[in-house]
């Protein structure tokens, strides 16, 4: 007596069928990927130039003194230091420097004793107006981001970007 013929029609087309179904899955996951990176580069690489900015409030100015620092985090995100460089009473006197290192985003803090900014990435170096002195950002020319500065009736105003970029 002979067994039944299994029916060798449907094993290959069940198995073509997930095997193209994988592969379509497999790319549809790559190109998603790929283009979620592609639009993060973009918006890191080249930010909208009519991004929303804003006046905010960062200290009472007679609080600080020549020389202080204070650590500030803008609505977006940022670390900034503002640094109170004067005492005649004006925006002048102050400076509010990006802690972000132009090289590749790492924390740059300041070093008192050195009288300088440093990022301990690969050791970029900036001077106490940001201008960067040693390292690949100096190689670069590249240096801190400023943020605009205004005091009015005591108090210190820094226009800061209101979204996250």
């Amino acid at each position: 007596m002979d067994a039944p013929a299994a029916d060798t029609n449907e094993t290959p087309d069940r198995r073509t069928f997930l095997s193209n179904a994988s592969g379509v899955a497999m790319a549809g996951g790559l190109i998603a990927g790929y283009g979620t990176l592609a639009v993060m580069a973009g918006r890191f690489l080249y930010p909208s130039e009519g991004r929303k900015l804003a006046w905010a409030f960062v200290a009472e100015a007679s609080r600080m003194k020549s020389g202080d620092s204070l650590r500030y985090e803008t609505p977006a995100g940022q670390i900034v230091t503002v640094t109170r460089r004067a005492e005649a009473g004006s925006a002048d006197d102050f400076l509010a420097l990006s802690s972000t290192c132009p090289h590749l985003g790492c924390k740059v803090h300041w070093e008192a004793q050195n009288n300088r900014f440093f990022c301990p990435c690969h050791n970029g170096a900036f001077d106490p107006s940001g201008k960067a002195t040693a390292g690949p950002p100096a190689e670069a020319g590249q240096s801190l981001a400023h943020f605009p500065l205004k005091v009015e009736n005591g108090l210190l105003f820094m226009e800061v970007p209101v979204e996250a970029t």
